[in-house]
């Protein structure tokens, strides 16, 4: 993999001690100058983030607050912040504490907890009254809690919810329609469709009543439902690796967050997801950029759930992000991967104590902030035994060495994988290490099938940087993906441990007046972020594809030349894929593609 390290400015993180802590003790305003809200930020399985919102509604300040409500039966708050919170039973309770009581007209304060099993708050109470603001009137009463919805014509992105009407002494006016408790419509019937929904996503309904006063009565009993279609259910037996590269520097000049994943369609086509980089330093496994890991705020509009990250909740960044990824797509498994063209230089003072890397590595991937993220850990050692960036020589059996000790320590319940040399060249790379001998502790090899030729050949000759075969007047002989993955399985590796791999970006020069491969050239073609390459969704409109070759494309537009894969490329590649009986394709990385992921949808629908 190609790696630029992009250094980001570290913030600041202020935390609050809640014990101790005090809410006032003056008289609660009533609710009607006030309401609150609930938003849950994250869901990992076994448990969930939550935040509530308290705003001030009314013309004068709020000098204190309390917010109540109900949880089912096995679901509970495991630790809070921003509030003291308490329970009986089920019935939970959460005042301010000593800061954050007082709220002026049109603010509003927030805190929020961690919580565990399936279930979403009901029956909240603010200040005594209800949580939407609806006021308390003397002599009327407030109307009854209406049947618990039943649910049908559950589509990928829509529900049909109905419901037994409440009663009133004055009359019901309409309902309130509350999604993971937060309201989305108010209607007048005792039905409503949702829409807009994600497929293959949990949700909890319930309803409650408004009468004329605009009273609000209870909330009805909670049901659960779960979209259609969606990445839920797992691939059967067998099934191909669909997977990409997700970099944690593509949040800054790209803009490319993990919410960008969802967007384009392409988390829904996908099985495994490699977060890039984790450093490789004094023979440990360490952390790439802790701003875009685990610090870096997102905005609501940057989210996956589309909640924005407060100030002190326990994880941000693209960790917590793909948390809540794994929360709508849980088919998806994370690895975290480690070196890259950059970092690999570490690998060798690691490979010199196998055992103290790997544990590292594990007290690193499963560290508990963020252990529910990461399946699995990738090692991207550009290259064992070899030269790269910089050059390796630690042994040909210290790449076995390294892998059989990851192992032991991840076991068997985590993936290890690794990325690998494509050279399948007489005397190449792949001759340089035991990957045979490694292969026995790996689930796969991503084997880098591109990047075989590029404009660090400066004057050329033009060649495509991923042929899948060779071809008449190829630079150099065995730099194919023919070539590699035949050297493979040659030494003993599995064809199902192979992933053939895919650049989603194009290598060119400049300079140049031939059509065909082999032409001279003056130099690397001008790129967005780096001289010699140009995403695909740059390249597909600003230098279309005018031949192929190898089972690749290529484009001499002006004097530019450009070698890149196509949706029909990608396709025959997919296809002479799985005639080799491959595990599976991977791909560097998504934010080369285009908006509506059009080279993932060819690895997907091909594969």
């Amino acid at each position: 993999m190609r790696f630029r390290h992009k250094a980001a400015a570290a913030m600041a993180t202020l935390v609050l001690p809640l014990a101790g802590l005090v809410g006032l003790a003056s008289q609660a305003e009533a609710a009607s100058n006030a309401t609150a809200t609930f938003t849950k930020t994250s869901d990992w399985g076994t448990g969930f983030g939550g935040q509530w919102t308290v705003k001030n509604t009314g013309t004068s300040s709020i000098s204190s607050w309390t917010v109540e409500w109900d949880f089912p039966s096995g679901t509970k708050v495991t630790s809070a912040w921003d509030a003291t919170v308490t329970n009986s039973g089920d019935h939970w309770t959460a005042k301010n504490v000593g800061w954050n009581g007082t709220i002026a007209p049109g603010a509003s304060v927030s805190f929020g907890f961690n919580g565990s099993g399936p279930g979403s708050p009901a029956n909240c109470k603010l200040n005594g009254g209800s949580c939407d603001g609806g006021p308390t009137v003397p002599g009327d009463t407030a109307p009854s809690a209406p049947g618990t919805p039943t649910a049908s014509s559950v589509t990928d992105t829509s529900v049909k919810l109905s419901w037994s009407a409440a009663t009133d002494d004055k009359g019901v006016k309409n309902y309130d329609v509350l999604r993971d408790g937060a309201k989305v419509a108010t209607v007048t019937t005792t039905s409503y469709t949702d829409t807009g929904l994600t497929a293959g996503t949990d949700y909890t309904y319930t309803v409650q009543a408004r009468d004329t006063a605009d009273q609000t009565g209870p909330v009805s009993g909670s049901v659960a439902v779960h979209t259609t279609g969606g990445t839920t259910t797992p691939p059967p037996p067998g099934g191909k690796v669909k997977l990409g590269y997700f970099t944690e520097w593509g949040i800054y000049g790209r803009n490319y967050n993990v919410k960008n994943l969802v967007t384009s369609g392409s988390a829904a086509k996908i099985t495994h997801i490699n977060y890039a980089f984790g450093n490789v330093t004094n023979g440990q496994c360490a952390i790439g950029d802790s701003y875009a890991d685990y610090d870096k705020a997102f905005t609501a509009d940057q989210s996956v759930d589309g909640v924005a990250d407060t100030w002190d909740q326990p994880l941000r960044g693209n960790f917590n992000q793909l948390r809540k990824l794994k929360a709508k797509y849980p088919n998806i498994k994370i690895l975290w991967s480690f070196g890259g063209w950059t970092w690999s230089g570490g690998f060798g003072q690691a490979a010199a104590n196998p055992a103290a890397f790997a544990q590292s590595c594990y007290n690193l991937v499963e560290d508990p902030r963020w252990a529910d993220v990461f399946d699995g850990i990738d090692i991207d050692w550009e290259y064992p035994n070899a030269c790269g960036l910089s050059c390796d020589t630690s042994g040909a059996a210290a790449y076995k060495n390294l892998m059989a000790a990851l192992r032991a320590k991840f076991g068997a319940n985590n993936l290890v994988t690794a990325a690998t040399t494509a050279d399948g060249s007489a005397g190449g790379k792949i001759e340089s290490a035991d990957y045979a001998g490694a292969a026995q502790y790996v689930d796969w090899y991503n084997v880098m099938t591109y990047d075989f030729f590029g404009a660090w050949d400066a004057k050329g000759p033009t060649a495509p940087h991923s042929p899948l075969t060779s071809y008449t007047g190829i630079p150099k002989a065995g730099f194919t993906t023919a070539d590699a993955m035949a050297k493979f399985k040659a030494i003993g590796v599995p064809a199902n441990k192979l992933l053939i791999g895919i650049g989603f970006y194009g290598r060119g020069w400049t300079g140049v007046t031939q059509d065909a491969p082999g032409g001279t050239a003056t130099g690397p073609a001008a790129g967005t972020y780096e001289q010699g390459i140009e995403d695909y969704k740059v390249l597909k409109t600003s230098c279309p594809a005018t031949g192929t070759v190898a089972g690749t494309a290529y484009a001499h537009c002006g004097t530019n030349w450009w070698s890149y894969d196509t949706p029909a490329t990608i396709a025959s590649k997919m296809a002479w894929a799985k005639n080799q009986g491959l595990g599976g394709a991977f791909f560097w990385e998504f934010s080369g593609d285009t908006a509506n992921g059009e080279l993932v949808s060819a690895i997907s629908s091909n594969l």
